[in-house]
Parts: C-alpha cells; structure tokens; sequence
C-alpha cells in the first residue's frame, strides 16, 4: 500500500539514511539522531495536544464545576488561570531553563507535572462536590498551568537542537493533526451519548493524564546535545528594563491594547454556556457538539489565518476582532429572547467565536514578530507578555460580574471589547508590507 501524500513528508524525514542525510542547521551528531527525534516529538507532542483538548478549561472544565456544584466565580477564573497561569511563571522561569545543559528535562519534568495535576482534578471530581471541588479543581488546574509554562519555555529550544529547520514544520504540523483528531473522536463520543457523561469526561481527563506522562517518559529518549547556557535573561527584567517602550513606541502601545482587549474571545466560552442555563436550558447538553465545534474551528481555520496573517496581520485582528463581536453580541441577543436553547445553535454561535479566537492567536503572534526588530524583539514579546498575563489574571473578575449580575451583561461586555478592539486595530500599520 502506497503512502498517503500528507505523511510523505513525515516519512521522509524519518526514512533518510545517515549517508544521505543532509541538516542545515544542526550538528551532524544530532542530524544522525534525526529520526530518533523526530518520532518522539512527534509522539510526545500528539500526546500532550490531545490532552490539552480532552481536559479543555473552556468547555470540559465548565461543565465539570457546573456539574458538581461549584460557585461561578470560580467557574470564571478557569480560563484566566490556565492562561495567565501559563503566560506569566515564563517570566521568571526563562533564565533558570537557560542554564539546562539539556533543555528536554525540563520538558518531561513540565510534561509529568501536567499528568500528575489532570489526575488530581479527576480524584477531586470523584470525592468532592460544591466548593470543594471547585478550589480543588482550579488549585489543580493552576499547577498544571505553571508545568505547562516550562515546557512552552524549553519545546521550542529542544526542537532546535533535535530537528532539522526543514522538518520542524512537518513535525508540529503532523502533531496537531493528529490531535485534533483525537479531541474530535472524544466529541464525537459525547455527542451519540455512548456512554455516561460525567464517567466519560473523567475518563478523558484520567486519560489527558496519562498522555502527559507517556509524553514525558518518550521525551526523555531524545538524544539532545549539550547547549549554551550563558546569556539567559529573566523576561520580566527585560519588561522592566524596557517599560520605556510603551511611552516611545505608539505601534506597541496600540498593538497591547488591541492584544488584551481580545483576551474576550479567549475568556468568553464558559460565560456563553452558562447564559444559556441561566435562560432556563441546560448550556452543556450539547457538550460534544460544543467540544466538536471548537476542534473543528481549530482544524479549519489555522491555515487560513496563517496565510492571511503572512499578508496582513493587522487586518487579521480586525476580522478576528469583528468576527467575534458578531458571535458575542449575537450570542447576547438570543439569551436575551431565549432561543439559547434552540438546538445547535449555542455550538455554531461557540464555533463563530472559535474561528475568531484562532485569528486572534494567529495574528498576534505574526504581527508582533514582524512589527519588531532582531534589536527589539525580545523587549516587545517580554513587555507584551508581561502586561496580556496581567490582564488574564484580572479576567477572574468577570466571574464575580457574572455572580453579581448575570453572564449576559459579561457576555455584553465581551461584546464591546471586540468592538474595541477592531476599531484600534485599523490604526496598526502594515507591518508586512515593510
């Protein structure tokens, strides 16, 4: 059997002999080690993917708290303290990792912390309900955060040293597709109801732990050469080194305040499944369409994005921006006349949102990258981060918003700071056409 033209690539990169092989831009020791490499990175990487998508803080982590109990407030800090969680111990953590030899420890240690952490939500939803198990949930959840801060530090680093420049795309690329059909098989599962909800999302997130840890084992078999480890710097001492910049540079402040204005499309999800249930209608019972049209969103939209970014990423984030002002202020109207409940409905209106929130992702990653300099770079994405991770830990508030006055008026507020955020966005500058 032939094959298939889209793992040609793969294939390839697996299948060269040492004596044909030729790397650009790794040593030959390592280029020998290539295809080692590229399997487990492409194994460990499925793997950790499609435990992101199975233990998803926006949908599969709502529904779990909503299920057992647990106060709103804390069903809204969910995706703030994954993401901030994420974004900010990068700050501090970057210069410590920098001084690893071999980076791919870190990763695994990261990975193996992630699996430990899925597996204690799982324990909690099992033996407690209520509060409890919201504290015990979202603590958890902080910590697996924080894991996945150190491997987003160390991946990119190791990936450099163990893959050629020119299969690295092929690997990340072949990981991503892999995953997302592992999120849409589990969707897919949710949705024909095949098996009790609540037994199946704690098996899912059971398993996302025990992905991570598989993760971890197969990444510590990477034959990874010894790398630099002077001239590491603290990202937060690069921001406050560089604060200067958001009084200097006008483009920079622009593009901050458009970033975080868009941090709504990220922390909207939970708030529109819950104005459904506020409107008299159970927002997760369609969870497995809700979790199949974020995949699908994901799946169908990144090229695009990604293309379109490589053009105009400033015109990237004005779609992206409007695209979800529609979702939300649509979504806002139909909870307001009570159609929330029309069948299918929540999940199209959640897979408009997605389709933004991956235009966001795409667009200001690209437009960042090409707005700076080799001189600059660094500060930008330092101060940057520095400042979006801020605003996502202050995201928590809008959970108590949504206690004190209803996920509508959230969503409301939502709504406007994608409006917001288009109109700041046409004042960027091509920076593709430089």
């Amino acid at each position: 059997m032939s094959t298939p033209d889209w793992l040609k690539p793969a294939m390839q990169a697996i299948e060269i002999d040492d004596a044909g092989r030729a790397c650009r831009d790794i040593p030959e020791s390592a280029c020998r080690e290539e295809g080692n490499n590229f399997l487990r990175h492409v194994v460990s990487l499925t793997l950790s993917k499609s435990s992101d998508g199975l233990i998803d803080p926006k949908l599969v982590l709502s529904w779990l708290l909503t299920h057992l109990g647990a106060p709103a407030y804390l069903i809204g800090a969910l995706v703030p303290v994954r993401e901030a969680g994420a974004l900010l111990p990068q700050l501090l953590t970057a210069k410590k990792i920098r001084e690893l030899p071999r980076r791919k420890w870190a990763w695994a240690l990261g990975a193996l912390v992630q699996g430990l952490s899925a597996l204690a939500i799982a324990l909690s939803a099992l033996f407690l309900s209520g509060l409890q198990a919201g504290l015990a949930i979202v603590g958890s959840l902080a910590v697996l955060a924080v894991a996945r801060s150190v491997c987003s530090v160390s991946y990119k680093d190791v990936l450099g040293k163990t893959v050629d420049k020119s299969h690295r795309g092929t690997a990340t690329g072949l990981a991503g597709s892999l995953s997302a059909g592992a999120v849409i098989i589990f969707a897919l599962i949710l949705t024909f109801d095949l098996v009790e909800r609540e037994l199946l999302v704690l098996c899912a997130i059971s398993l996302a732990g025990l992905f991570w840890m598989i993760a971890a084992l197969n990444f510590t078999g990477l034959r990874e050469e010894k790398g630099a480890t002077e001239g590491g710097k603290n990202s937060l001492e690069a921001a406050v080194s560089n604060i200067t910049l958001l009084k200097e540079d006008r483009q920079l402040r622009l593009f901050i305040i458009v970033r975080g204005l868009l941090t709504a499309t990220a922390l909207a999800p939970p708030f529109m499944i819950t104005a459904a249930g506020e409107g008299g209608t159970d927002g997760y019972g369609g969870l497995g369409f809700l979790v199949l049209a974020s995949a699908i969103a994901s799946l169908v939209s990144s090229a695009v994005w990604g293309y379109l970014a490589d053009r105009s990423s400033r015109k990237v984030l004005m779609f992206s921006a409007v695209a979800g002002a529609v979702a939300l202020i649509a979504t806002s109207v139909a909870g307001a006349l009570g159609y929330l409940g029309v069948p299918l409905l929540l999940p199209v209106l959640l897979f408009g949102l997605m389709i933004a929130y991956q235009g966001v992702r795409l667009g200001r990653s690209t437009h960042l990258v090409d707005m700076a300099n080799e001189d600059t770079r660094a500060a930008y994405t330092a101060l940057s981060n520095t400042i979006i991770g801020v605003v996502l830990l202050a995201g928590g508030a809008f959970g108590v918003i949504a206690s004190l006055a209803g996920a509508l008026s959230v969503l409301g507020i939502f709504a406007l700071m994608c409006v917001c955020a288009a109109v700041m966005a046409v004042k960027l500058e091509e920076v593709q056409s430089d």
